[in-house]
């Protein structure tokens, strides 16, 4: 029976071309405004991490003006200082702990035909690599004894690996670098997280650093911070000494903790820090620590911007919209056949028939509809890549997976199901008997 019902569909769609192609362009236009505004949603908002985002934390510590919050209404830091990143990582009270800042190093040439190379950088500790579960293609990031011998080593990007040694495994050779030698313990394999949780204060969509190197190395070599850096007051005299011991703010930390219990056993060991602090006349705001995960910390940061939430209602009121067009558009093919469904209704066709036929029907057009607003929006995609394309994070935020190809698909049919429900109604309502008269 349902290929008898799709034979009347197809049969009712060549009959009203017109009608027929107005209603899956209503349909392909809404789907493809809708789903090209979800597609960024979806990719800017999306969990980075989400095997391990519930048991990575963000480290906030209140050591700010007292008498101006740094956020309102009471909103500590987002970055630390290198004092307290120190310490927190010195005590080792969480699982796995990481501090980290963004830096930038030059290349040096292996070969006469070869220019520098200017890399974004970053500076961090051992735990980074395990703890946020980076892929290497070769070798693997440096241990603990590295961090504390300060030894000069590197891990590099998939990118910068393949331009300085062809894509071959590098591990052990030496890389020139602002005139210091540094060892390749490491080479990431394709490693992407979107957003870069880990600095969002810098960047949440910038690309991830071009190498890595221990956090210990770059202190010695007063490697200056090149992401934001926020001071309530002047450093004291005294170059890089006094700004490491200043109330700077350039630093990230985030520690590992599994279970309620040991959450609350680091923010219970981050007031005591705090408190010891206060002793010796720094912290003059009032306790206020906080851990949040890897989720909580990116909707704390408005890491998706609330144009992007604005733009997403605007489209679901167009699709509102291209769907009210569409149940006008059936609601007057229905109209227009009264007398066809008049008669199979004489003939002895129930009324459960008809609105199956219709149902079927709609279906079609919906299916139709959502396959045109795939295009559509893959359309509306490349067209924001030329409108905005100067932004680099543009083109990282631009892309469809089958996720969206899907849903696109399955939002098309349950509109035009959804829209079809009153005509369909309409349809079943009709009386054999008024149309009989005028045949």
């Amino acid at each position: 029976m349902f290929r008898y019902y799709l034979k009347l569909g197809i049969l009712s769609i060549r009959k009203n071309p017109v009608l027929s192609t107005l209603m899956v362009a209503a349909i392909a236009t809404g789907i493809g405004a809708f789903m090209t505004i979800i597609n960024i949603d979806y990719v800017m908002s999306g969990n980075p991490i989400p095997h391990r985002s519930d048991v990575l934390f963000h480290v906030q510590l209140d050591n700010w003006d007292p008498y101006e919050a740094y956020h309102d209404p009471d909103i500590p830091p987002d970055q630390t200082t290198y004092l307290d990143s120190r310490a927190l990582i010195a005590a080792g009270k969480a699982r796995r702990q990481v501090v980290s800042y963004r830096t930038g190093r030059v290349i040096e040439p292996q070969g006469e035909d070869q220019l520098p190379i200017q890399v974004s950088s970053r500076s961090t500790s051992a735990d980074f690599f395990p703890m946020f579960d980076t892929p290497f293609l070769y070798g693997s990031g440096w241990d603990k004894a590295a961090d504390d011998n300060v030894e000069y080593v590197v891990v590099l990007g998939k990118e910068i690996n393949e331009q300085l040694f062809g894509g071959e495994d590098s591990v052990g050779r030496t890389v020139v670098m602002n005139g210091d030698s540094y060892r390749v313990t490491g080479v990431l394999d394709n490693w992407e997280p979107m957003p870069r949780f880990y600095d969002v204060s810098n960047g949440a969509f910038d690309e991830i650093e071009g190498v890595f190197l221990p956090f210990s190395v770059s202190i010695e070599l007063d490697l200056d911070s090149n992401g934001n850096t926020s001071c309530w007051k002047m450093p004291a005299e005294g170059g890089q000494e006094a700004f490491l011991n200043s109330e700077c703010i350039w630093m990230q930390v985030w520690v590992e903790l599994h279970g309620e219990d040991e959450v609350q056993d680091y923010l219970a060991y981050l007031d005591a820090y705090v408190e010891s602090q206060k002793e010796l006349g720094r912290f003059p705001r009032p306790l206020n620590n906080r851990l949040k995960n890897v989720m909580e910390w990116m909707d704390d940061q408005e890491v998706v911007e609330d144009d992007v939430q604005v733009l997403l209602g605007l489209a679901g009121l167009f699709l509102v919209v291209c769907l009210l067009n569409t149940i006008g558009l059936l609601l007057a093919k229905i109209m227009r056949r009264s007398g066809d469904i008049g008669l199979r209704r004489a003939l002895g066709a129930s009324r459960r028939a008809v609105f199956t036929q219709h149902i079927v029907e709609a279906g079609m057009i919906g299916l139709a509809g959502g396959v045109l607003g795939i295009g559509m929006t893959w359309l509306g995609l490349q067209g924001i890549e030329i409108l905005y394309g100067e932004f680099e994070f543009i083109s990282r935020v631009i892309g469809m997976d089958w996720v969206i190809i899907f849903a696109a698909v399955g939002l098309a049919l349950v509109s035009a199901l959804s829209a079809a429900i009153y005509p369909t109604w309409r349809a079943c309502s009709i009386h054999p008997a008024s149309q009989l008269k005028t045949l």
